[in-house]
């Protein structure tokens, strides 16, 4: 399972959620679940963040 805190621990040089975005995408593989614990902390973080960061997980 693939937590977003980990993504977000792991990788304390992302500055944006498009930069996120394409780390999710990045680390998807071999992972079947994707659990998002956590509200990524950027400023540019859209209202839809959840359904964004699941379509770039699948």
């Amino acid at each position: 399972m693939l937590y977003l805190s980990e993504i977000l621990i792991q990788n304390p040089d992302l500055e944006s959620f498009d930069q996120l975005v394409q780390q999710v995408k990045q680390q998807r593989q071999g992972a079947m679940f994707f659990r998002m614990d956590v509200r990524p902390p950027f400023a540019d973080t859209p209202e839809d963040w959840e359904e964004r960061l699941e379509a770039a997980f699948t």
